[in-house]
């Protein structure tokens, strides 16, 4: 068995195992997302509202949001890499990593700042 058979012989067993994966975190990205909804309404629930508690509980509930949504975003990538593997998607992803700046340094900041209170 030569290389070139060997490698399409596995090429639809590595599609389907990375398609599983990015499944995997897009159901990671979802329980994210209700998690961090239900704890932030748990937690707004058991204090007295006021109007600083409200600002910080739409503020937790943004945070979960994104956080679900940036590992949505990478679920897709994984998918979508997967079912079209070339050299220029790799390329396409090398340049969307080093392009975005890292939005989390932002949101940990300002979640010092909100656990502070």
């Amino acid at each position: 068995m030569d290389d070139v058979t060997a490698f399409k012989t596995l090429e639809p067993l590595v599609d389907h195992a990375i398609r599983v994966i990015g499944s995997g975190i897009e159901i990671f990205g979802v329980l994210i997302i209700v998690t961090g909804i239900a704890w932030s309404t748990y937690r707004q629930l058991r204090q007295r509202i006021s109007e600083q508690e409200s600002e910080v509980y739409k503020i937790r509930i943004g945070r979960s949001l994104l956080l679900g949504l940036e590992v949505l975003v990478a679920a897709d990538i994984v998918k979508t890499i997967a079912h079209e593997l070339t050299s220029m998607s790799l390329i396409l992803l090398a340049g969307l990593v080093l392009r975005e700046p890292s939005p989390m340094s932002s949101r940990v900041h300002a979640g010092r700042e909100i656990d502070a209170h």
